[in-house]
């Protein structure tokens, strides 16, 4: 990890002790408990990304899921742990093929390759403001991998049944970002829509993406992979629910 990144981890614990001071100083009254604060979150969204610097010139752009959870560190519930893992789909290849003989083609396959990134992690989110609308900053310290897939499926099957990665690489990485939470429902189990965006800081990766894998006549491959910085933005869309304290009834 970089001085960014211990700048990031720095400033949010600061943040956190002063938005936790405050927020125990005015943190109004709920009798009803309407709007109690959760024991926990837990979260799932679409994910776009776009790479930046060197990876432009090699993909254009991703898209897949992440989920995440937290966990409060303080009674205001603004300073939380978060754990998140994701994937990102940048790249596809399909291609019909036969069974070798005597079969042949009278039964056909379908051979996908698919290039993805995985990741995960885990550190500090700050929510600056609790309401009805939730502005929000995190970072994140763990793993990043790159990993090129193929498999085999029959042409009527969603299943694969035979699958080999072709290449892989994997990194320590970190990111941050923020966001905003817009609540759509409250009581025991409130929901926020989630709006958010993320620097993600891979550093440097080899991968592969569509073309780099040639198939020769008699059955060898030769691949080509790619060495460069390996960074992106993502923007995440999504829901946040609340998990409710065990025995809480509302009232």
């Amino acid at each position: 990890m970089g001085r960014g990144g211990l700048r990031w981890a720095a400033t949010l614990s600061a943040l956190a002790v002063f938005a936790g001071d405050a927020g125990a100083q005015q943190r109004p009254a709920d009798p009803a408990g309407y709007f109690a604060e959760p024991a926990g979150y837990v979260g799932g969204s679409f994910v776009g990304a776009d790479p930046v610097g060197q990876l432009g010139t090699y993909i254009d752009n991703g898209f897949g899921g992440q989920i995440w959870g937290a966990m409060p560190l303080e009674p205001t519930n603004r300073f939380r742990l978060r754990a998140d893992f994701g994937f990102l789909i940048y790249g596809n290849e399909h291609r019909n093929v036969c069974l070798a003989a005597p079969v042949g083609c009278r039964i056909e396959l379908d051979m996908n390759t698919t290039n993805a990134i995985l990741y995960g992690g885990l550190g500090p989110e700050l929510v600056l403001v609790t309401g009805p609308i939730e502005p929000y900053v995190n970072a994140s310290f763990g793993f990043t991998y790159f990993g090129t897939t193929t498999s085999l499926s029959g042409t009527n099957e969603f299943d694969s049944f035979a699958s080999t990665t072709n290449y892989s690489d994997g990194m320590f990485a970190w990111r941050a970002g923020g966001g905003v939470r817009m609540r759509v429902s409250a009581g025991r189990t409130p929901v926020w829509l989630d709006f958010g965006v993320e620097r993600h800081e891979n550093g440097v990766a080899q991968f592969l993406t569509e073309g780099d894998i040639i198939d020769h006549p008699d059955g060898s491959i030769t691949l080509l992979p790619n060495r460069s910085e390996a960074n992106l933005v993502a923007f995440r869309f999504g829901v946040t629910v609340g998990i409710p304290h065990r025995g809480d009834d509302g009232r």
